[in-house]
């Protein structure tokens, strides 16, 4: 009887022992890789598979160990997805993160004003596709048809914001991610009437106007002109002009005031054909609704604001150059 008690006591002290070995094992950080690993696990993939593919990249020391961790947390359920793995963890963090969806996923920002171009290139920083490969998005037929059948590129429609993309993600996608999000802000504002009008003004709110207070007053300037038949003589519509021919040089030059390109305001009355960046709200509210000025002309203040003097006579206006000139040689 004795002997069968101790053998007992023995059995009771090696499971012990070997339940706190494997207790030890499910929390040894563990870090079988060089470079950084990335895992993706499909739906339906089962927990022995995903088991085998961590211990097979290094991330778990074996896989019975993830399959403790399983009995561990029995209750969990894994979520499928893409996992990025950069530094050691133990296989309870391991299991944790996939129970969790901690899936690996990168922030692209996208600031006001910015244009399709410069689009390009903040996607080409991520590192999944090139600036070229937006861009043929960005000018997909069928994705614009879908919002504006006016327009000839997605320019004005892709609007900024921060997004979440994953290392998929494609062109396409996250052209539709940006211009869902257009739409969703479009008819939070009541947007009605004519909406490539609308945000084509926007674009040209958005990049002359620096301070969000000033931008009502732009547009006013903008829409007054219109209405006269008078020449935007927007400075943003060269610059874009030039970036469409691939000429652009970094500053404006004569030879892009005497542009014949459409987008030239210099050269041609009315709105240019299309947006020319993409316009955040206060410029889309702002070209909405104007307020009622007489303002013409507007000059750039040289104390360093952003903000603009305001003439509705060429002659206030010609003397607010003045001063802006004065103030630049002072400086």
């Amino acid at each position: 009887m004795k002997f069968l008690f101790r053998l007992f006591a023995l059995c009771v002290l090696v499971a012990a022992i070997g339940a706190g070995y494997v207790f030890y094992l499910l929390n040894q950080p563990y870090q079988g890789f060089s470079q950084p690993v990335f895992l993706e696990f499909p739906h339906g993939t089962s927990t022995g598979e995903i088991a085998t593919e961590l211990a097979e990249k290094g991330v778990v020391r074996d896989r019975w160990l993830f399959l403790a961790a399983k009995l561990v947390r029995r209750r969990a359920n894994l979520q499928a997805g893409e996992y990025q793995f950069t530094k050691a963890a133990s296989p309870l963090e391991v299991f944790g993160r996939i129970a969790r969806g901690d899936i690996f996923y990168m922030e692209l920002l996208i600031p006001e004003g910015f244009n399709m171009f410069d689009i390009a290139d903040t996607v080409a920083k991520l590192g999944t596709m090139s600036a070229r490969q937006f861009l043929e998005a960005a000018r997909n037929p069928a994705l614009i048809r879908d919002l504006d059948p006016k327009a000839a590129t997605l320019e004005g429609y892709l609007f900024p914001n921060k997004y979440r993309v994953y290392r998929r993600t494609t062109a396409q996608q996250i052209c539709r991610l940006m211009t869902s999000e257009f739409r969703t802000q479009w008819d939070a504002l009541g947007g009605r009437g004519n909406v490539h009008e609308t945000i084509t003004l926007a674009s040209l709110v958005e990049r002359e106007a620096r301070l969000p207070e000033e931008r009502p007053i732009v547009a006013s300037v903008f829409r007054n002109r219109l209405q006269i038949g008078m020449r935007l003589d927007c400075d943003p519509t060269t610059v874009y002009a030039a970036l469409l021919e691939g000429r652009y040089r970094g500053t404006i030059y004569r030879s892009d005031l005497a542009s014949p390109n459409a987008y030239n305001t210099y050269q041609h009355a009315g709105l240019p054909p299309g947006p020319i960046a993409n316009p955040g709200l206060s410029s889309i509210k702002a070209a909405m609704r104007p307020p009622a000025t007489s303002y013409l002309y507007f000059v750039a203040k040289a104390d360093g604001s952003g903000g603009h003097n305001f003439a509705d006579s060429l002659q206030k206006h010609e003397a607010n150059v003045a001063q802006y000139q004065r103030n630049l040689k002072r400086q």
